[in-house]
């Protein structure tokens, strides 16, 4: 409905009837903020699962990220051609759950650390990818560009929890975007270079990865497009991703944070 048309309905009588219209924008805007499922782009979707587990697909192309929770957690989805894998920690690696999603064989993307957990019965489709290689698959005609990208803590209360080395974020290059997942990390030298990202996954949760002051910081350094804070329960309940927005609104007219529901059964 135009502006025109609003108008004029306003002019005759139906005041009403245009509030109701203004609600109903107003209600459509406020659920995409936290929608359960992202769109990417015009031809990536994206479906937040929980906490460090999400899907994305473009076209016949379907991607886990860090598949936990068993298969039944996935079984209104399409299954996956790709898995992807950032840590040997249970919140990301669950050998229960890929078992469970063989149906199609799905090509496994991993680091060494997992690999090494990973059994050989689950081999046969396995790429082991280290920080700052970078592997193409093309599967269904689609092809996905991999990078493994560092992950590790900088604390030194937190320095056992995320070694250098051992884990892997990944910048992934799909229909045109160069979309980054953090993993489990702080706000590293890696992440802070980054250049060209589109969409960003950032972690935020303590004591394990980093407060939401450091995910900030690092956000306004390497300024991706689009931000969508996850993996942000902590051992004290979730962290204030409403207040990370704030700071990144606060300081860039540039980069947009979607807050989606990461924790449906909170």
């Amino acid at each position: 409905m135009t502006i025109i048309t609003l108008y004029r309905l306003c002019n005759i009588g139906y005041k009403p009837f245009l509030f109701l219209i203004f609600l109903l924008l107003f209600q459509c805007k406020d659920r995409s903020e936290s929608s359960d499922t992202g769109t990417l782009s015009d031809a990536i979707i994206m479906h937040p699962i929980s906490h460090a587990t999400f899907i994305l697909k473009h076209k016949d192309l379907v991607i886990y990220v860090d598949p936990v929770g068993g298969a039944k957690t996935f079984q209104d989805f399409d299954a996956p051609n790709i898995i992807l894998i950032t840590d040997i920690h249970g919140d990301h690696l669950s050998i229960e759950t890929i078992e469970g999603l063989q149906a199609l064989s799905p090509r496994i993307v991993a680091p060494q650390a997992v690999a090494d957990k990973i059994p050989e019965n689950l081999k046969t489709n396995l790429s082991v990818v280290a920080n700052f290689q970078s592997i193409t698959l093309t599967l269904n005609k689609v092809a996905l560009g991999i990078e493994g990208i560092p992950m590790y803590n900088l604390r030194e209360e937190a320095l056992e929890f995320h070694i250098k080395d051992r884990g892997n974020g990944y910048v992934l290059t799909l229909d045109g975007e160069r979309i980054y997942i953090s993993g489990d990390t702080e706000d590293i030298p890696e992440m802070r270079s980054l250049k060209n990202i589109d969409r960003a996954f950032i972690c935020m949760n303590l004591p394990w990865t980093m407060p939401i002051e450091s995910a900030a910081s690092a956000v306004l350094e390497f300024q991706p497009k689009n931000v969508f804070p996850y993996h942000y329960k902590g051992s004290n309940g979730l962290s204030d991703i409403k207040k990370f927005k704030d700071i990144i609104n606060s300081n860039s007219s540039i980069i947009d944070v979607h807050l989606l529901n990461w924790y449906p059964n909170r």
